[in-house]
């Protein structure tokens, strides 16, 4: 079964508030016939999209070729933070890689936080850009380690834009029964994702990109000029860039064994009115520290956007309204019976040690995805180190590639099956608090 057919129609978004809210955008032609190109992107989110951007300002000729529409993918339905720092833990990253590249790494990130806001600035991207992520814990420890972590990065690195929250003001500021508090990161930031992917897509075009939505890319034929096959054409490029996070299918097998698709999911109450004081007495977005991360801000126009549950093969639930209720009433009880008018589901990449996974599959092929649900600033950013290396400036994307990305055992036939059972496994520990 193909992901990208299994739970949408083709070349049409969820139903998503994101999707009601985004700012209307005339389609981009499917390709017809045969072209030519220096780079051809496959793949129309964040790190396509980010791609096709910095290399037509930087001169060269590109396509991008969308199977459905630009941020059709995770990025036009994930939760809209922008997060400091890598997705593993910088201390983790310390002990993985040694100082020196932790040190870069990190660097990295707080590169990519900037560029995101640089690019919304640059090309006046409407997309709801706020300040502040908290990090909410489920526990005394939880609290405690969060709080260790903000020391550390403070100490190491100077970062200083983390305010460390006990019991009291984290609950000032979510006023959940379940947290403990935590810290809230005001370098760290939350926007609307699919209104973003399509800021960057007018972007890239008015720098000369040519993008093609409703067309899938069947085949890739590598060689010193590397042959796109598509159900209308094919492009002829120097170079090919694979953008296609957990909707990669078979395109390339070494991706596909280190970067799993996964299924996550989010709810849109109704407008709150006052009750919001209820869940956030700040518009900042919120993460908290079960395994399975529980995510959720308010919108622009008071709705409660709650990101809650995965799920592991083809098929959303039929049920994802039910799915995410059950998250969200455990941390805001009294909207157990709230309305919830939208309810959708997404699919992203994610790896075994929840770092982005880049590397060239072929001299002239770059390939970077499974953001492991950091995407927002590691995407746009892995897209911009992409089309430096491209043009012979390769140092942030080799660091990035330096990082070791281990293959899910078993291949694609097992890994489902053995994250599931890893999954459940830290489901028990977060209901036992353990």
């Amino acid at each position: 079964m193909n992901l990208l057919y299994s739970n949408d129609r083709k070349a049409e978004y969820p139903p998503s508030w994101y999707a009601a809210t985004a700012h209307p955008m005339d389609r981009f032609p499917a390709l017809e016939g045969d072209t030519s190109a220096d780079v051809c992107v496959v793949g129309g989110g964040y790190t396509g999209l980010s791609a096709a951007l910095h290399l037509t300002e930087a001169g060269l000729r590109v396509v991008v070729l969308e199977a459905h529409r630009v941020g059709f993918g995770a990025s036009g339905r994930n939760g809209g933070q922008l997060g400091s720092a890598q997705r593993m833990a910088q201390e983790d990253l310390e002990r993985l890689v040694g100082d020196a590249d932790a040190a870069k790494l990190w660097d990295l990130a707080e590169d990519a936080k900037d560029l995101v806001k640089s690019l919304i600035s640059e090309h006046q991207i409407d997309c709801d850009l706020k300040p502040g992520v908290a990090e909410m814990a489920l526990s005394d420890s939880d609290r405690d380690e969060l709080h260790e972590h903000a020391a550390h990065l403070s100490g190491k690195y100077g970062y200083d834009q983390i305010k460390v929250l006990d019991a009291e003001a984290g609950h000032a500021l979510c006023p959940s029964p379940t947290y403990k508090g935590g810290l809230l990161d005001m370098g760290a930031g939350h926007l609307h994702p699919l209104n973003y992917a399509l800021g960057l897509a007018t972007a890239a075009a008015k720098s000369g990109a040519r993008i093609h939505e409703s067309t899938e890319v069947l085949n890739i034929k590598q060689g010193p000029h590397v042959c796109v096959q598509t159900v209308q054409g094919q492009v002829t490029a120097d170079h090919v860039i694979l953008a296609c996070n957990g909707y990669l299918g078979d395109l390339n097998r070494q991706v596909a064994s280190r970067v799993m698709p996964i299924n996550n999911f989010i709810a849109a109450t109704e407008p709150l009115g006052a009750d919001t004081a209820r869940v956030l007495t700040q518009d900042v977005a919120i993460a908290d520290t079960k395994f399975v991360v529980n995510y959720f801000r308010l919108s622009a126009d008071g709705r409660l956007l709650f990101g809650g549950g995965e799920s592991y093969g083809y098929q959303f639930p039929s049920d994802i309204a039910g799915t995410v209720r059950k998250p969200m009433a455990q941390i805001f009880p009294h909207l157990q019976d709230v309305k919830i008018d939208y309810a959708w589901g997404g699919t992203l990449g994610i790896t075994m040690r929840r770092m982005p996974y880049l590397t060239r599959v072929a001299p002239n092929i770059l390939s970077a995805s499974g953001y492991s649900g950091h995407g927002v600033g590691t995407a746009t950013h892995a897209g911009q180190l992409m089309a430096l290396a491209i043009q012979g400036q390769a140092e942030g994307f080799d660091t990035m590639s330096r990082v070791p990305a281990l293959p899910f055992p078993g291949g694609s036939a097992l890994r489902s099956p053995l994250l599931v059972l890893a999954m459940t496994w830290y489901a028990l520990r977060d209901r036992l608090g353990i």
